[in-house]
């Protein structure tokens, strides 16, 4: 801090080309002219020399973790664990000597830059995601901003900054040599370079865009946003006391925040911002929801509402705030969901209003790494979905609400590269490989995954090229952005969204007739798996008979004459695969014989008799269904538990028949003085 040298230490034998600190700022890592790569303590103790070879090493990064280096070794780029016998990872990655690598510990991405006059974007497992056009001269140098979003590369007379997906945002000129290395500011605001001609130039990050609606944001100074409402044409200026850093345009709402303070627009009124202090002034990520906002800095995770009150800061084991990003932690109006970094296969779930665990505090658990996570926005808390994609680019859906039983994760598609829910209503969308796909009803995996692919919408994505990426779905819009930089606008019907809207208002009567207006298959497979869910038997079975499934439609028949409302809670469990559950709902009620029954009617045998040994009841009936089963198919009995209990019984069929006829009727009596009783009430 005073400028005194505190060591000298002789690090390599000839020049030392680059030195960086790891993230955590125990470990220093040189590398020189003499091909030693070093590795140093904070204190200038060396700990071990990871690798030597016979060329030098210009450039050096760590991995995200600090338990990798990655270092050039002429054309090729090598990423070594720190761990020994570890498996290296080599590969050519350039026609020229490797000048300059830089990794990203948030996107996890690597940029290297060479004397082909190239720069690329790798993924960790060395796949390329981006090659750049040659220059004219070789890239000297190339940096990541902290966020993990744009990166800046240098050249002679030349600054670019760059989408973190490798297309070019903006090119400078400037008159200084070769620019042989930029820092950025951990704001992510500015860059400076240092130059061949012995200056260092200075560059802010400006013209950024935000869209919403009918609004355009614009930061056209440090300090100063325009804002145009297309519709009009009207223009307002926003002008603010400090250096913006990062804003966020969604849900009627601009959210601003500055190296201090944090604003909060409302697209009723420009002119009257809410302002508070911020605790720190280096936010990371804003992230917002209909009621409220997130606020990502250095220090934690803080959720505000648009009045500007606090409401909660969650908190988990190994928090690094500065690895969050759009694609891992997600906000919805009763729930923030964060993925681990410490094991990338865990989500973790709070309440948005307490910022405590969700439910009895289980973790989301996935058997893979999970990559992006998305919470649905609409409905009830208890309803809450998430849908995430794992490495192996499968989506899956599941719900919240973790209490006791562990939830389903179910699998809704495969080779899905970005997700996005709609803001209005619970519709998801992804590209999938060379498909763009909406669910309209993502929940009907749960209710009769039979008509899921009915319930999608696909067209062909394969002219948004190579990695596109979704940026919103607002309203019955979704917006694209191809790998060249430039926007694509796809609408989708917005029958979906009014067939959502009157579900929740239990408006059947109208959903059937918008359906009928309509006359698409996908809107009546939807109505019938929203009906099911709802327990509306009645339209589910209108929207079944719609699209051909006439089996289903006999069974809504079946459960429609069902006597009792439990036998039908457990017979639409059961419709939905809910075999278990629906066995609860009947032994709770006490109708074992029901229980019983669906295991029969399954052929679940061995339930069926364990059930009827454990309740003393019905013995016969089972062993009596059992023997008529074997005999339709010329078999012989072999079980031996069923052996065992046939010995020496005779079945008589007059008797199981009254038996069964006795139960259905004490059903029905049960139920008709249940009603009547509440009737009374």
């Amino acid at each position: 801090m005073l400028g005194r040298v505190e060591k000298s230490v002789e690090a390599h034998c000839g020049a030392v080309l680059a030195g960086r600190w790891n993230y955590e700022g125990t470990a220093l890592v040189t590398v020189g002219e003499d091909g030693q790569i070093k590795i140093w303590s904070k204190t200038g103790m060396l700990r071990s020399t990871l690798a030597q070879q016979g060329t030098p090493v210009y450039s050096v990064a760590w991995g995200p973790d600090s338990e990798k280096v990655l270092y050039t070794a002429g054309k090729q780029l090598i990423i070594k664990p720190l761990q020994p016998n570890a498996k290296v990872l080599q590969w050519k990655a350039h026609d020229g000597i490797i000048l300059k690598v830089d990794w990203n510990s948030v996107n996890d991405l690597i940029l290297s830059a060479g004397e082909d006059c190239k720069y690329k974007v790798w993924d960790s497992y060395s796949r390329p995601l981006y090659n750049s056009q040659p220059h004219e001269h070789p890239i000297t140098s190339v940096a990541w901003a902290p966020d993990g979003e744009l990166f800046a590369v240098g050249s002679f007379h030349t600054l670019r900054l760059c989408d973190k997906t490798g297309w070019s945002y903006a090119l400078e000129k400037p008159n200084t040599g070769s620019i042989f290395n930029i820092a950025w500011s951990t704001d992510g605001t500015q860059v400076a370079g240092a130059c061949g001609n012995g200056h260092v130039v200075f560059a802010h990050v400006v013209e950024q865009r935000w869209e919403w609606k009918n609004f355009q944001v614009t930061l056209t100074k440090r300090r100063t946003m325009q804002v145009r409402n297309v519709l009009n044409d009207a223009v307002d200026l926003l002008e603010f006391r400090d250096r913006v850093i990062k804003a966020s345009l969604n849900y009627a709402h601009l959210v601003v925040s500055t190296s201090l303070q944090c604003y909060v627009f409302s697209t009723k009124n420009w002119n009257t911002p809410l302002i508070f202090d911020l605790k720190e002034g280096t936010v990371s990520l804003i992230l917002q929801a209909e009621r409220h906002f997130l606020l990502v800095d250095g220090g934690g995770i803080y959720l505000y509402s648009y009045e500007g009150r606090f409401i909660s800061s969650p908190k988990f084991p190994g928090m690094r705030t500065d690895i969050l990003n759009a694609q891992t932690v997600s906000l919805s109006n009763d729930t923030i969901a964060i993925k681990d970094k410490a094991d990338e296969k865990i989500i973790f779930l709070f309440e948005a209003s307490t910022g405590k665990p969700l439910g009895d505090g289980k973790l989301l658990s996935h058997k893979n790494e999970v990559l992006e996570i998305a919470l649905d926005q609409k409905g009830l808390t208890n309803d809450r979905k998430i849908a995430f994609i794992d490495k192996n680019r499968d989506l899956f859906i599941t719900s919240v609400k973790r209490f006791g039983k562990e939830e389903q994760i179910t699998k809704l598609g495969a080779m899905v590269h970005t997700l996005a829910w709609s803001d209005t209503c619970n519709i998801l969308c992804g590209l999938q490989d060379t498909r763009f796909t909406v669910w309209y009803y993502p929940n009907t995996v749960y209710v009769d995954r039979d008509i899921l692919p009915k319930t999608l919408y696909e067209r062909d994505a394969s002219e948004f090229s190579k990695n596109p990426h979704i940026v919103s779905f607002v309203g019955n819009q979704v917006t694209i952005r191809r790998a060249d930089g430039s926007l694509f606008h796809i609408s989708i019907s917005p029958y979906p969204a009014i067939l959502h809207e009157y579900v929740s208002s239990s408006k059947w009567e109208d959903a059937v007739r918008l359906c009928r207006f309509v006359k698409e298959q996908t809107m009546w497979a939807c109505l019938a798996a929203m009906a099911l869910a709802n327990r509306d038997m009645t339209t589910a079975e209108i929207a079944y008979a719609a699209i051909g499934e006439i089996d289903k439609v006999q069974y809504i028949n079946f459960i429609k004459d069902l006597p009792s409302k439990e036998s039908k809670m457990a017979h639409i469990l059961m419709f939905s695969g809910n075999i278990q559950e629906a066995e609860i709902v009947l032994l709770q009620a006490g109708l074992v014989y029901q229980a019983i029954q669906i295991n029969i009617n399954l052929y679940n045998w061995e339930r069926a008799l364990e059930l009827a040994v454990k309740y003393k009841t019905h013995v016969d009936t089972v062993l009596a269904y059992r023997q008529k089963f074997l005999e339709t198919f010329g078999k012989q009995e072999t079980n031996k538990r069923y052996l065992q209990y046939a010995e020496g019984l005779q079945i008589d069929w007059e008797k199981i028949k009254a038996k069964v006829e006795m139960e259905v009727t004490k059903e029905r009596e049960r139920s008709s003085s249940s009603q009547s009783s509440q009737n009374t009430v």
